[in-house]
């Protein structure tokens, strides 16, 4: 294709080269942002900026969320234009490892040319691309990539899907001076069944720092690139915005407008009948007497009697099944239902090899967590069983 290299506003001109893998690997997380169907054309599309420095700046967004990503590439002629990102994303996967791709725009096309392989796609104007507005982020401080994939592992499985509950579709992040001699961060989520809270000390520079909702959707975006980070994530936010800075990659957001409930209130101080099993044994025994519960209630029964505990599922269609698990219990016994789903989410989150249960009764709500010292504590409501 003929390369314009002066003309009308229109002809956007840029030619680059890049290598398949380092493109790929660009386009994997910035198109994974777009939505697969848009009534507005240009959010289909991924901006595509070569700079004189020798970089290829990928961007996308959904106009709630943005990435922003830079990879490395050979840069003839700097420029930036927009085109599909699903479509281009899906070349740049069939084509041969290894490949050199020069992509160069002009004219309102981009030619992908990678060995024998040459595709033309239609391109819009960079001037079109939506951009987030972050306005001013005072709050800024730095977190260990671990200490993030932490806090998202641990309560993201209790984000709720209700979109009418906006305000749980997300994790809440505050800080807190806990009535302790340390400040602290917590994160919480909650579908109203189920709660999940981490507690980490407060990083330096979140002082002051608001109370926010983070979105379902950029917790997953996030998490996916927290994989690639080895060290520290910078994070920037205003009560409206959030920003992480992950090197290569900035993911920006903006933040669910809504009050999260004060969760504070539902989890329990005076469960006095203590249970403590192997989280793994557990598990594995409720998710055998599952197999046969309805997809509908998926209610598991805990009888608890002295240091035996007895799971069971009783289900019209299908029969019954129980099972002994081995544990430590000396309360009074009792019968108590779970979803047993919602209870294998938590079990799966427990690193050590016992687990604390701290029960009241039948009704209420109970507490599971490994000891009093882990960062993370779960609240599961009861089931009728």
């Amino acid at each position: 294709m003929p390369l314009v290299e002066s003309g009308g506003p229109g002809d956007e001109v840029m030619k680059a080269t890049i290598e398949r893998a380092t493109l790929l690997k660009g386009l994997s997380h910035v198109q994974s942002v777009v939505e697969r169907r848009n009534t507005i054309p240009i959010l289909s599309n991924v901006l595509i900026e070569a700079t004189a420095e020798g970089s290829l700046r990928l961007m996308a967004t959904d106009l709630d969320l943005q990435i922003n990503e830079s990879v490395a590439a050979s840069v003839e002629q700097p420029g930036a234009t927009t085109v599909s990102a699903h479509t281009l994303f899906d070349i740049a996967r069939k084509l041969p490892e290894g490949a050199q791709v020069s992509l160069s725009a002009a004219d309102g096309r981009m030619a992908i040319v990678a060995g024998r392989a040459r595709f033309s796609l239609a391109t819009l104007p960079r001037d079109d691309f939506p951009v987030i507005a972050e306005g001013e982020l005072p709050t800024q401080f730095e977190m260990p990539a671990e200490a993030l994939k932490q806090i998202i592992d641990k309560t993201r499985f209790a984000i709720s899907t209700e979109e009418t509950r906006y305000y749980l579709n997300g994790i809440f992040l505050h800080v807190s001076e806990d009535g302790g001699s340390q400040p602290v961060l917590k994160a919480a989520a909650t579908d109203g069944h189920r709660l999940a809270r981490v507690t980490l000390p407060r990083p330096e520079g979140a002082e002051s720092m608001p109370d926010v909702i983070v979105p379902r959707k950029c917790v997953a975006e996030l998490r996916k690139l927290l994989d690639e980070v080895d060290g520290s994530v910078g994070v920037s936010l205003s009560g409206t915005k959030i920003r992480f800075d992950l090197g290569q990659a900035i993911l920006t957001s903006k933040l669910i407008d809504g009050t999260f409930p004060d969760y504070s209130r539902v989890i329990p101080t005076g469960n006095d009948k203590i249970l403590k099993l192997d989280p793994s044994a557990f598990m594995e025994g409720v998710d055998r007497v599952s197999t046969i519960a309805t997809e509908k209630t998926r209610a598991v029964k805990m009888a608890l009697d002295r240091d035996k505990i007895t799971l069971s599922v009783t289900s019209p269609e299908n029969g019954t099944a129980a099972e002994e698990v081995p544990g430590e219990y000396v309360a009074a016994p009792f019968e108590i239902g779970f979803n047993s789903r919602y209870l294998m989410d938590i079990l799966g989150q427990i690193d050590g090899d016992v687990v604390e249960v701290h029960l009241a009764d039948a009704a209420a709500p109970t507490l599971i967590r490994e000891n009093d010292k882990a960062p993370a504590l779960y609240v599961l409501m009861p089931m009728r069983v």
